[in-house]
C-alpha cells in the first residue's frame, strides 16, 4: 500500500538492471503512479530514474505567483522550499496572509525534514485562524491531526506527520498511513508523502516497502537526502552494509558539510567494523559536537579495536563522567585493562559489573571466561570452567559460547570433545576462524588429509592472511608436500621485515631441515624474532631432551610452561622432569 499501483510495480526492473534501462522504462510509463493496495511488496532498484527538476516544479493550475509558491512548497524538496521563501521575499508577500502562511509551512518543513541545513530563515507568524496554523501548532505539541474526510488539500494530508517524525511505535505511526496514501493521489510530484511512508514502513519493519518509498522520494528529487539516509539505514538492517556505505559515500560528496550525512556514514563504517575509515569520520563529527556521548563512545571503541589503549582512556573518561553504567563503556574499560595493561583482576571487576546487571550478556561472560582460564592461578581456572559450563547448560548456547567451548577443548587437546562444537560452527557460520579451528582439530586427530582440506579453503579465501598461510604451509608439511611448502616459506621470509610472524616461518622451515644443527639455527632465529613462540620453545626442548642435555632442556621447558601451563603435552614433560623443575610446576 503505497504510491504505486500493482501494474506499475510489475514494470519495475530487477535491482541489478542498469540505470539506463530504468531511465527508458520510466520514460515509457510517463511517471504515471497512483496509491493502491499491493498483495506483495517488492524492492525497487537503488538507482532511481531521473528526478523531476526542482527548478521547474509542475503546476496543477497554470499561472499565478500564489500557485507557483504553493506548488514549490508542496514539492517538499529543500531547493523548492528555499525558492518559495525567496519568491515570497522578492515579491514583498511576507506581510500578506498568504505569504505569512507559506513562510510558516516552508520554514517548518525545512527545520523538521532538513534539520542539518545551515540557513537563515525568515521569522514566521502564520495567520492564527488558518487550518495549517492549527496543524503546525499541534505538531509542536506532538499531536497528529487527521485530514478532513473530504479534503483535497495535499498539505492537510502531509503536514500533520511532522508530529510523528520521532515516533517509533508502529501503532502510532499507522494512524498517518491512510492520509499519506491519499496524499500520493493528490500530488505525485512531491517528496513528502513517499518519504514519510518510507519512515512508517522502516519503523514497522516492512523493509522492502520502505526501500520502495525511499527510492520513490529520491526519484522525484535527488535533493531529498533524508530519503537516502533512510534507504541506507534499511540496507544496513538487511545486512547490506557495503551497499549502504556506497550510497552514503556518494552522498557525502554531494553534501560535504551536512552533519546528518557524516553521522550516518560514520555509523555505517562503525557497524561494518571498518575501524580505519570510521575513525576520521567520527573525529570530524566530534569536532562539530564534542559532547555527543554516543560518538565519544564510538571513538573509544574504535581506538580499542585498533589497539590504541592509551589514547582510548580520554574518551572513556568522558563517557564515564556522563554515563558510568553504560554496558559498552564498562566492557571497553575491561578490554583496556586486560589487553592494554595486562591487569586481569581489574578487567574482571568491570566484567562482573556487567554480568550483575546483564546476566545474559554472552560477550562479557565469554570474555570473563577467557581471562579466568588463561590465569596462572588454579582457582581462577576453576571459576572460569564453572562459568563456561553454566553458559553451555543454559539452553541453546550462542555461537560465542560454542566457540569459546571449542577453543577451550583445543587448548586442552580434547579433540573428540571439540568435534560437536566445531560441527555446529561450520554448519551455522563457517568463518575463517572456524576453518582455522577445523584445521587444528583435524590435525590433532591425526586426520592430515582433512586438515589440509580445511587449511586450503582458509588459504584460498585470502591468500594474504598470515594465519591461513601458516596453517596451509603446516598442512603441506604434514602431508609431505615439502616443495610447495618451501616455496611459500621462502616467499614469506623474504617479504616480512621481522617480528612474530617471521618467527613462525623460521620455525616451519626448521621442520623441513634434515640436519639437526640447521634446524636449531632456524629455531634460534624464530625465538630471536619472537621469544614467546611456543612451538619453537618445545622444539628446542625436544632436541636437548634427545641429546640428554637436561639443563638446557629444562631451560626451554620452563619457558614453554610459563606460556601454556595447561598444555597436556607440556604437563607430561613437566612430570618427567619434576625433580629438575622444582616447585611450582
Amino acid at each position: 500500500m503505497n504510491c504505486i499501483t500493482e501494474d506499475r510495480r510489475r514494470l519495475l526492473p530487477d535491482p541489478l538492471l542498469s540505470g539506463l534501462r530504468i531511465f527508458y522504462l520510466f520514460l515509457f510509463c510517463g511517471f504515471v503512479f497512483s496509491c493502491g493496495t499491493r498483495p506483495q511488496v517488492q524492492e525497487v532498484p537503488l538507482n532511481p530514474p531521473p528526478a523531476v527538476p526542482d527548478s521547474q516544479p509542475p503546476s496543477r493550475v497554470s499561472g499565478g505567483i500564489a500557485e507557483e509558491i504553493r506548488t514549490l512548497v508542496e514539492n517538499g524538496s529543500y531547493p523548492s522550499l528555499l525558492k518559495a521563501l525567496t519568491l515570497i521575499g522578492d515579491r514583498n508577500l511576507g506581510e500578506s496572509e498568504f505569504g505569512r502562511l507559506m513562510n510558516a509551512v516552508a520554514v517548518t518543513l525545512l527545520q523538521k525534514v532538513y534539520p542539518s541545513l545551515q540557513t537563515q530563515y525568515p521569522t514566521i507568524a502564520p495567520p492564527p485562524a488558518h487550518a495549517y496554523t492549527r496543524i503546525l501548532r499541534e505538531v509542536e505539541r506532538g499531536n497528529y491531526v487527521y485530514a478532513p474526510q473530504n479534503s483535497l488539500d495535499y498539505l492537510e494530508h502531509t503536514l500533520p506527520f511532522l508530529a510523528l517524525l520521532r515516533e517509533t511505535r508502529p501503532e502510532k505511526l499507522d494512524a498517518a498511513r491512510m492520509d499519506l496514501m491519499r496524499a500520493c493521489d493528490l500530488n505525485k510530484n512531491s517528496v513528502l508523502a513517499p518519504f514519510f511512508l518510507g519512515l512508517i514502513y522502516e519503523r514497522s519493519s516492512l523493509f522492502n516497502a520502505a526501500v520502495e518509498e525511499y527510492n520513490r522520494a529520491y526519484a522525484i528529487s535527488r535533493d531529498c537526502y533524508p530519503a537516502v539516509l533512510g534507504l541506507a539505514r534499511v540496507l544496513e538492517i538487511q545486512g547490506k552494509g557495503q551497499e549502504a556505505i556506497r550510497l552514503l559515500s556518494d552522498l557525502v560528496i554531494q553534501y560535504p558539510d551536512n552533519l546528518s550525512v557524516k553521522r550516518q556514514l560514520a555509523v555505517a563504517y562503525y557497524n561494518n567494523q571498518d575501524w580505519s575509515r570510521a575513525d576520521p569520520v567520527i573525529a570530524e563529527v566530534l569536532q562539530r559536537d564534542s559532547r555527543d556521548s554516543a560518538f565519544i563512545l564510538m571513538r573509544a571503541h574504535v581506538l580499542v579495536e585498533q589497539g590504541q589503549f592509551l589514547q582510548a582512556q580520554a574518551p572513556l573518561d568522558l563517557v564515564g563522567a556522563m554515563d558510568p553504567n553504560n554496558r559498552l563503556y564498562l566492557f571497553l574499560r575491561a578490554r583496556v585493562q586486560a589487553e592494554g595493561y595486562r591487569n586481569r583482576d581489574s578487567a574482571l571487576n568491570y566484567l562482573r559489573s556487567i554480568m550483575r546487571t546483564y546476566p545474559n550478556d554472552d560477550e562479557a561472560s565469554v570474555y570473563a571466561v577467557r581471562l579466568l582460564m588463561e590465569s596462572a592461578r588454579p582457582e581462577d581456572r576453576v571459576e572460569g570452567r564453572e562459568l563456561l559450563n553454566r553458559l553451555l547448560a543454559a539452553g541453546d548456547p550462542s555461537l560465542l559460547v560454542v566457540n569459546l567451548a571449542l577453543q577451550d577443548a583445543i587448548r586442552r587437546e580434547a579433540w573428540r570433545e571439540a568435534r560437536p562444537f566445531l560441527d555446529r560452527l561450520l554448519a551455522e557460520r563457517r568463518s575463517s576462524q572456524d576453518l582455522l579451528s577445523a584445521y587444528t582439530v583435524e590435525q590433532g586427530l591425526g586426520n592430515n588429509s582433512a586438515a589440509l582440506q580445511a587449511a586450503r579453503e582458509l588459504y584460498e579465501r585470502d591468500t594474504s592472511a598470515e594465519e591461513g598461510i601458516n596453517a596451509y604451509v603446516t598442512a603441506l608439511i604434514d602431508t609431505g608436500r615439502n616443495d610447495e611448502a618451501v616455496r611459500l616459506i621462502e616467499s614469506r621470509l623474504s617479504a616480512l621485515p621481522g617480528g612474530a610472524l617471521k618467527g613462525r616461518y623460521y620455525y616451519l622451515r626448521s621442520r623441513l631441515r634434515t640436519n639437526e644443527d640447521a634446524a636449531m639455527n632456524d629455531l634460534r632465529s624464530s625465538l630471536f624474532e619472537d621469544p614467546r613462540n611456543l612451538n619453537a620453545l618445545i622444539a628446542m626442548f625436544e632436541i636437548y631432551r634427545r641429546r640428554k642435555d637436561d639443563s638446557r632442556a629444562v631451560f626451554y621447558l620452563k619457558q614453554a610452561l610459563a606460556l601454556a601451563p595447561d598444555n597436556p603435552q607440556l604437563r607430561r614433560y613437566a612430570s618427567e622432569y619434576a625433580s629438575l623443575l622444582g616447585g611450582g610446576y
